[in-house]
C-alpha cells in the first residue's frame, strides 16, 4: 500500500511524507516490526483529490479524527491516515485542522528526505523531527500514552543518527 500511495501521489503531483513507524523503517532501510497502520502527512488542500484517487484504487473512507485534521482510509484491513498540514502566515508548517489547528510542527520536519526499503523510495519526515514527535505527543496531547514501541523507535532512530 505504500507503493500504491507513492505511485498515486506521484501521478497526481501531490506531496506526501511517511511518518511514524514506517518512516523510521524507511530511514533505516529495513522493516523493524509489524505495523498496524501506515501514517502520512499531506497538505490540507490535497485531501480531496488524494481521497478521490485512492478511492478509485479501492480504498474506503473511514471515520477517525476530524476530516479537516486527518484523512482516514481503509483497504484490505489496513489503516491509512493522512494527517493534514498547512502553512501559517509566517510560512511555518502547522496542524491543518481539528482542535489543534495552527499548532506548529517541528521546523525541519519536511526537509525533503527520501527513505528506501528494497527498491522503493519514499518521502519521509526528518528522523530528528520523528524523535521529537514521539517524545512530545504525550505532552502535546494530554492523556496520550507513552507507548513501548515509541520508546523503542526513539532508540533505533538515535542509533541510526549516530547518537
Amino acid at each position: 500500500m505504500i507503493t500504491e500511495t507513492v505511485t498515486a501521489t506521484t501521478e497526481l503531483g501531490v506531496e506526501v511524507w511517511l511518518r511514524g513507524g514506517w518512516a523510521m523503517d524507511f530511514f533505516r532501510g529495513e522493516v523493524t516490526r509489524d505495523h498496524r497502520d501506515i501514517d502520512w502527512f499531506a497538505w490540507t488542500g490535497d485531501a480531496g483529490v488524494l481521497g478521490d484517487e485512492l478511492g478509485r484504487r479501492g480504498f474506503q473512507r473511514a471515520t477517525g479524527l476530524p476530516a479537516d485534521q486527518q484523512l482516514d482510509l481503509l483497504k484490505d484491513g489496513e489503516d491509512l491516515s493522512f494527517n493534514l498540514l498547512r502553512r501559517d502566515e509566517a510560512g511555518h508548517v502547522v496542524v491543518g485542522g481539528g482542535p489543534w489547528a495552527g499548532s506548529p510542527w517541528p521546523e525541519d520536519m519536511l526537509d525533503g528526505r527520501l527513505g528506501c526499503i528494497g527498491g522503493l523510495r519514499c518521502p519521509i519526515i526528518n528522523p530528528r523531527a520523528q524523535i521529537e514527535i514521539k517524545e512530545m505527543m504525550p505532552v502535546w496531547v494530554p492523556g496520550a500514552p507513552r507507548r513501548a514501541k515509541d520508546a523503542e523507535d526513539i532508540v533505533r532512530l538515535r542509533a541510526a543518527l549516530g547518537g
